[in-house]
């Protein structure tokens, strides 16, 4: 509870319009289905501290990345990497779950519905997965540039 108090305490301070970091977990906050823990550490443990130059970065870091064993004609996909962040990752996961159920007008929720949604609980968890990398470069597109997921909203007391 006191780490919720002087956290919000930092975002209703002065400082938090010349903070880059304050301004990002208010942007975070901002959007509908993230909310005050996860855009704490998604700006603190990773937009805040790491320049990414493009999307590969991103994912590569959260350890969302594919990755494909090739031996000789045989090409076969194993999965993500996990190489990452593993909090970042299990967030990312959790995150668009939240996503999916709170926005659905995105084109990433729609996306998942058509393609994941009437499948069985493998399906779906390999579909969410695949929107947590969609989302986590979304967001970071978001921070970085100011323009929205497409077809995401705003809280509506923002």
């Amino acid at each position: 509870m006191a780490l919720r108090a002087a956290r919000r305490e930092l975002l209703a301070s002065p400082d938090a319009v010349s903070d880059p970091l304050l301004q990002q977990v208010e942007r975070l906050c901002a959007l509908r289905g993230i909310g005050e823990v996860s855009a704490w550490l998604y700006a603190t443990e990773f937009f805040g501290w790491r320049a990414f130059r493009n999307r590969r970065q991103v994912a590569g870091l959260a350890g969302l990345t594919p990755t494909m064993r090739s031996s000789g004609e045989l090409e076969r996909e194993q999965g993500i990497s996990k190489a990452g962040n593993a909090r970042i990752r299990a967030l990312a996961v959790e995150l668009a779950w939240s996503w999916v159920r709170r926005q659905p007008t995105s084109v990433l929720t729609r996306g998942y519905r058509e393609r994941f949604a009437a499948g069985g609980g493998r399906q779906r968890r390999i579909g969410i997965v695949a929107v947590a990398r969609k989302l986590l470069i979304a967001l970071w597109r978001y921070l970085e540039t100011g323009v929205l997921p497409e077809g995401a909203v705003l809280k509506p007391n923002v």
